[in-house]
Order: structure tokens, then C-alpha cells, then sequence
């Protein structure tokens, strides 16, 4: 982790994630993104509080981009910076950020590394467009750009393609203290069971987070799971060794 920028001591770092797609909203593709971007940024030490599905609306995308910009350490998009008609989150970054939208020199020549000079036609050259200001964001599978300006990360809607924007802007980022947890099984009892206790255990530690996940195994069996959560790990400990003594308690 020593290639990612530390935050200040005590800072927090957070971030949000808009999904940018009609198909996405309309059920026809099934987002493999948000679930890929929360897990990585946590293991960096930032903190994923909001996620936005927003169709290929220009005013809708930029009144989310401008909520979650002024609310969120960094703004992470995914989706509409294609060829075609309906790829317009560029054009909307440009417009939120009050700058111009312009074919990148650099961004041309990365495409270029791929495509031939005789089949770069307009629409391939929509690829190739920056906001005034913006630095690339680049990807080792198809080439085509993404691009950061301010605390905005515009990536690629295609899962191998975001996950290569991600790993090259990443380093780049303020990062926090990691958040741990630790893992209680509750399988055996009903969350009913115990759910007066965790809220009681949750307000004598107000600094950490526990959750109840329940779940059905293949064989029909209900399984609980209670997940403490921090990043002090003697709080973790603390919490956890409460939350045990609380299930065995209610085995008398």
C-alpha cells in the first residue's frame, strides 16, 4: 500500500460511485461494477457511502454529479464515455465542472495505438475528448481513456476496462486507515434472538459498526452472520468479545 498517497492523521476519506445508463435502469445490463469498486476502495482505506444509477439524461447526470461531487471525497463514474450518440458523460463532467470539452492530443495518440488512421472516424474520436484541466485515466485492454478533473474519476462501463481505469488512477488517491472486522457465526439462531442484545452492544460502542447478515445455504439452511467493524482493532475485539458472550448467553 506504500504507492497510495496517506491522508492526514484522523482524515476520512469517502466516496461515491454514479452509474451512468439507460441499460442499466432498464434491467438489459446487469451492473458487475459497484460490487468490484466498494471492495477495492476499502481495501485502500476509502470509505464507499452512496451509489447512483442515473439514465442518459444530461440534466440528471450532472444534478447527481454536482450532489455527490460537493458531498463526497471523490466521485467515481462508470459508463457513457463510448462512440456513440448516447456516450455523453464527458460532454456532462464539462458542463458540471464549467469547462470546455476538447479532442485530447494525448488521448488521440492512445487511440491510435489501436485503431488504424484510415478508420478513425468521428464517432472514434468522441473517445478522444477531455475537459479543459482533466488528466488521463488510462487502461492497458482497449487503450480508449478515462479521465480525472477535480475529485471526479470518469472509468468505463465495461467491467475489464473500469477495472484497468481503477488500478491506474488509484495510486493517485488520498487514502485512510483501512477499515477491519471481525466475523461472529450466529447460524442456530433466529436475528429476533439476539437483535435486543446487538442493539444494546451498538450504542456501548458508538465508534464501530455491527451489522446481522442472514443468508440461505444451498441445502435450505438460514445462516447468520454478525460483522463488527473498525478501524481501531482493539474496539473490534472489545465489541466482538461482547457480541460472544451475548450469543452464548442466550444458548443457557
Amino acid at each position: 500500500m506504500n504507492d497510495f498517497l496517506p491522508s492526514q492523521a484522523g482524515d476520512l476519506i469517502t466516496a461515491a460511485v454514479l452509474v451512468i445508463g439507460d441499460e442499466i435502469l432498464s434491467g438489459r445490463t446487469k451492473d458487475k461494477n459497484i460490487g468490484y469498486i466498494a471492495e477495492y476502495l476499502t481495501a485502500i482505506g476509502i470509505d464507499l457511502r452512496e451509489v447512483r444509477v442515473v439514465p442518459d439524461i444530461e440534466e440528471e447526470i450532472i444534478a447527481a454529479l454536482d450532489a455527490l461531487r460537493h458531498k463526497f471525497t471523490y466521485v467515481f463514474t462508470t459508463g457513457g464515455i463510448g462512440p456513440t450518440h448516447d456516450d455523453i458523460t464527458a460532454d456532462c463532467v464539462a458542463k458540471a465542472f464549467g469547462v470546455q470539452l476538447v479532442e485530447d492530443p494525448r488521448a488521440m495518440s492512445l487511440l491510435l495505438e489501436r485503431i488504424k488512421p484510415e478508420d478513425m472516424n468521428e464517432a472514434r474520436r468522441r473517445m478522444a475528448r477531455i475537459p479543459v484541466g482533466g488528466e488521463l485515466v488510462l487502461n492497458s485492454v482497449s487503450k480508449a481513456p478515462g479521465f480525472m478533473i477535480g475529485n471526479v474519476i470518469v472509468m468505463a462501463g465495461v467491467p475489464a476496462v473500469m477495472q484497468a481505469m481503477l488500478e491506474d488512477v488509484a495510486p493517485k488517491l488520498r487514502t485512510g486507515v483501512r477499515m477491519s472486522s471481525a466475523n461472529i457465526d450466529a447460524t442456530g439462531f433466529k436475528e429476533g434472538d439476539y437483535a435486543a442484545g446487538l442493539g444494546a452492544i451498538q450504542k456501548r460502542h458508538p465508534g464501530i459498526v455491527i451489522g446481522s447478515y442472514p443468508s440461505l445455504t444451498a441445502d435450505g439452511v438460514f445462516r447468520n452472520q454478525i460483522v463488527v467493524r473498525a478501524r481501531d482493532l482493539e474496539a473490534i475485539e472489545a465489541a466482538a468479545a461482547e457480541v460472544r458472550a451475548m450469543l452464548a448467553s442466550l444458548k443457557v
